[in-house]
C-alpha cells in the first residue's frame, strides 16, 4: 500500500490497474470487441484540452490491409506486435481542429481569431493537446481492463500519406490494444522518485 493508494478515490485495484501496476505490453491476445472500442473514446473524450478544443482523431485499424499497410510503416521492432495485436489505434491530430470552434466552444470563440492568425500556433496547440489526450486514452484502455502498446518508433510520414492523404490529420502516436499476451512484459524500469521530480516554490 502507497501513499498513492491511501490517498485515491478509486479502490486499490482500480489503481493498480491504471497506474501502479500497469505497465506497457509487448505482447497481446483475445479480442477488442467494438464496444470497448467505443468505450475507450467515451472515456477519453473527458480529459481536460485548451478551450475544450479535442484535437485528437482515433483511427482503429482492424482491416487486414490496413493493418499491412501500418506494419510496413513501423520500426523493424514493432511489426510483429503490431501485427498481431487485437486492435490497433493510429492517434493523430485535426490539423483544422480550429476550425471546428463553434462545435467545442460556441459560447465564446473570440480566441479562435489568435490561431487563424499564427499557423504555427494553431499547429503547436493542436499536437500538444492531442498528446494530452493521448495520456487519457491510453489510461481509458487501461480502466477496461486491456493493456496498451503505445509506440512512437514508426514512420509518421508514411503513416500520413497511407492514411491521410488530404492532409488534414497529423499522426504521432500507435496504441497496440489487447489483453497482456505471453511475454508481455519484462523486468519492471525504475521509475524517478517524489524528491527527484517535484519541488514546492
Amino acid at each position: 500500500m502507497t501513499i498513492a493508494h491511501e490517498e485515491a478515490v478509486i479502490d486499490s485495484a482500480a489503481v493498480d490497474a491504471i497506474f501502479a501496476e500497469a505497465r506497457t505490453a509487448n505482447s497481446f491476445t483475445g479480442e477488442v470487441t467494438e464496444d470497448q472500442a467505443r468505450a475507450i473514446y467515451e472515456l477519453t473524450k473527458f480529459g481536460p484540452t485548451a478551450f475544450n478544443s479535442q484535437p485528437l482523431r482515433v483511427t482503429y485499424v482492424r482491416s487486414a490491409e490496413a493493418r499491412a499497410t501500418l506494419v510496413d510503416a513501423m520500426m523493424s521492432g514493432n511489426r510483429a506486435k503490431t501485427a498481431s495485436a487485437p486492435l490497433v489505434a493510429i492517434l493523430s491530430y485535426d490539423a483544422d481542429w480550429a476550425g471546428q470552434w463553434d462545435k467545442f466552444l460556441p459560447e465564446y470563440n473570440a480566441p479562435k481569431a489568435m490561431y487563424d492568425a499564427d499557423p504555427e500556433l494553431a499547429a503547436a496547440t493542436g499536437n500538444n493537446n492531442a498528446h494530452l489526450q493521448a495520456g487519457y486514452f491510453i489510461l481509458a484502455v487501461r480502466s477496461l481492463g486491456l493493456s496498451a502498446g503505445p509506440m512512437t518508433g514508426a514512420d509518421f510520414n508514411a503513416i500520413d500519406t497511407a492514411f491521410f492523404p488530404a492532409g488534414g490529420q497529423k499522426s504521432f502516436l500507435v496504441v497496440n490494444i489487447g489483453q497482456p499476451g505471453e511475454g508481455a512484459w519484462g523486468a519492471a524500469k525504475p521509475k524517478f522518485a517524489y524528491e527527484d521530480v517535484v519541488r514546492t516554490v
